[in-house]
Order: C-alpha cells, then sequence, then structure tokens
C-alpha cells in the first residue's frame, strides 16, 4: 500500500476510534442510528466515486427498475475489498460488536458476536455466505430507493452504515435517507436524515429491541432513499455479514 494512501486509512480510523462512543451507542440503542460526523474527507469521497465506472472491481450490477427496488444502480465490490473499505469494515464492526450482543441478549436470541470482523466472517462462511457486501449506489435526477432490509443469508448482523459520497444542495437536492418503525400494535414512525458528504451514518439493519411493560420486544426497521429532485447522488453501503448470492 503507498505511504500517502496508508497514512489517509490511518487518519479515518483515527477519526473512528476518537468518535464519542458511548454518546453513539446510547443513540443506538434509543433511535436505531447515530451520525459520526466528517470521516472522510472531500478527496477520498471523490475518489470512492471514481472507482465506480471500474468494472473489475465489482461482482454483481443490479438495476434497480428491473427488480422494482426503486430507479437507479448500484455495484456489488468483490474480494479483495479496497483498502479502505477493507478497513472500515473492520474498525467499525468492532465498535459495534458490543451493541449487537447486547441486542441479541436481550431479545433472547441465541448468537453471540466475535470481537473482531474476521472471525465474524468466518461465520458468514460456515453458512455459505462467501461473497463480499459493500456496495457503492448511484442515483441519477428521479432516483430513489424503495423501503427494504439488507439481508443476505441465515448470518446477519443488525447493525450496517452508510457514506454519502455526493454533497447535499450541491451535488443533487432530494435523496434523503427515510427510515420507517413498525412497533406492534402500532402505527408506522418515519425519521429522514440528510448526511453531509463524508458523514458516516450507522443504523439498524432489521430491527431494534424496545422495551415494554412485559420485557423487551422488536421493532421492525426499514430504510429507503427518497427521490433524487437534481443531480447526481453516490452512496457508499457497508454491510457487516456476507451474502450467499
Amino acid at each position: 500500500m503507498p505511504q500517502y494512501e496508508q497514512e489517509q486509512i490511518q487518519t479515518v480510523i483515527d477519526k473512528i476510534q476518537a468518535a464519542d462512543w458511548e454518546r453513539i451507542t446510547e443513540q443506538i440503542h434509543h433511535q436505531g442510528f447515530a451520525l459520526i460526523e466528517q470521516v472522510l474527507s472531500t478527496e477520498q469521497c471523490e475518489l470512492l466515486q471514481q472507482l465506480y465506472p471500474q468494472a473489475e472491481l465489482y461482482r454483481k450490477t443490479v438495476d434497480m427498475q428491473r427488480y422494482r427496488f426503486g430507479r437507479g444502480e448500484y455495484k456489488y465490490f468483490t474480494y479483495p475489498l479496497p483498502n479502505l473499505i477493507e478497513q472500515l469494515r473492520h474498525e467499525v464492526y468492532s465498535h459495534l460488536a458490543p451493541i449487537a450482543n447486547a441486542w441479541f441478549r436481550v431479545l433472547k436470541i441465541a448468537q453471540t458476536f466475535p470481537a473482531s470482523h474476521a472471525e465474524f466472517l468466518q461465520q458468514c462462511h460456515q453458512q455459505g455466505q462467501v461473497l463480499a457486501t459493500p456496495l457503492i449506489l448511484k442515483y441519477e435526477q428521479g432516483g430513489f430507493n424503495t423501503l427494504h432490509q439488507d439481508l443476505y443469508g441465515e448470518v446477519y448482523f443488525p447493525l450496517q452504515l452508510v457514506i454519502v459520497l455526493s454533497q447535499p444542495n450541491r451535488d443533487f437536492t432530494g435523496g434523503e435517507l427515510v427510515f420507517t418503525q413498525q412497533s406492534p400494535r402500532a402505527q408506522s414512525k418515519a425519521m429522514v436524515m440528510q448526511p453531509q458528504q463524508g458523514d458516516l451514518l450507522i443504523f439498524t439493519t432489521q430491527f431494534k429491541p424496545e422495551k415494554g411493560s412485559q420485557g423487551y420486544y422488536r421493532v421492525n426497521i426499514k430504510h429507503g432513499v427518497s427521490p433524487v429532485l437534481h443531480g447526481q447522488r453516490y452512496s457508499l453501503g457497508i454491510i457487516f455479514h456476507d451474502a450467499v448470492s
């Protein structure tokens, strides 16, 4: 790895380690998501955007309209991942594993997440989930993503992250991240966020625990992207579990 690239990646790791993880943990427990501002520089975001046309980096391209997922396109990286994405995936996982274990414990789900991401991927591979899931998404004007959950097999990690690589209100308008929260026997609650370029947003993959009068129960959460009104929106998605297909 070139020295300059190594220094840039170390800067990102330092920012993640320096984040207030006590506050982030409280936010994730309470609302199912948390934001870490300016983890990637403008230069790093632009370099990641420039990876999009490099076909050899990807294992699969999805036309969202074809599958009625929305309107836009996304590409799943193949292994080996670009260095920055690989390091981001491993570093953030180590901070999230204790949260995931706490969630599964209170919900009485019989699974424990190991401290290191490499060990967790071994669990995926034992179930035949061996394909990379980090992806870059591209939306043009009118593009959007329907509400969904990113599950790729029996083994899954209950948190994931996204980094918007374009700058809202400069490169695009619209294109907000939308979350819907469905509690049992209640109307859905919608939440809308617009991270800035380089911000890292952690959010729940499928559900979060909520404490009720009879103990903890699951609150189901889906996410999507509202229509892009103007311009072009790129984002990097990092899912921690691997996929079957």
